[in-house]
């Protein structure tokens, strides 16, 4: 299939051509046969309720030592997590895993009664809390990347697009309720 520069989702390779990218070693192939159903928004500040200092970045690339000083930061290092893209305070967007791929983002997770939500899923972080306002160009640059994801991957629905929270109950909180879902919606309608 002869994909068009111009699309912002590279199918071949998995990539969101807008995105810097940033290769996470955590990582690994999706089960065969599966597809990408769902969407999983995430919020997440390192450390907690602090913005654009690249820890989050370093948190996803195995990049911050474990005998780091600040404890926060500290307690995380040992962590081998990822997500498929990460969208900073500003609007720029990190890709670490490749669409292709499952990024661990999810842990243990259940959608409407199947579990392992990383096999079918695509991770999306936004900088911010749970109890902070997330910056307007977030929403913008998150409903633009769901609208693309959407286009390229027919196998996505409205209905598979969650919160962390809705598919770790009572172990996920975010984005948390900071995050505004009608304003997102209405991005998307």
């Amino acid at each position: 299939m002869n994909q068009s520069k111009s699309q912002p989702i590279d199918l071949a390779e998995g990539i969101y051509r807008f995105a810097r990218q940033a290769r996470s070693p955590n990582q690994d192939f999706r089960p065969t046969g599966s597809q990408i159903e769902l969407i999983v928004v995430h919020g997440i500040s390192l450390p907690p309720g602090r913005f654009g200092q690249g820890w989050v970045e370093s948190l996803f690339l195995n990049q911050i030592a474990m005998n780091h000083p600040d404890p926060s930061l500290r307690a995380v290092a040992s962590l081998r997590v990822s997500a498929h893209l990460l969208i900073a305070r500003d609007g720029n967007l990190i890709q670490f895993v490749s669409f292709k791929n499952r990024a661990w983002h999810a842990g243990i997770s259940s959608w409407s009664g199947r579990e392992h939500c990383n096999d079918f899923s695509i991770g999306i972080e936004i900088e911010g809390t749970d109890v902070q306002p997330y910056e307007t160009v977030q929403y913008v640059q998150l409903a633009r990347v769901i609208l693309c994801l959407r286009k390229a991957y027919p196998t996505l629905q409205p209905e598979g697009l969650v919160g962390h929270s809705d598919i770790a109950l009572g172990r996920k909180t975010d984005p948390g309720p900071a995050f505004d879902w009608r304003r997102l919606e209405s991005l998307i309608a």
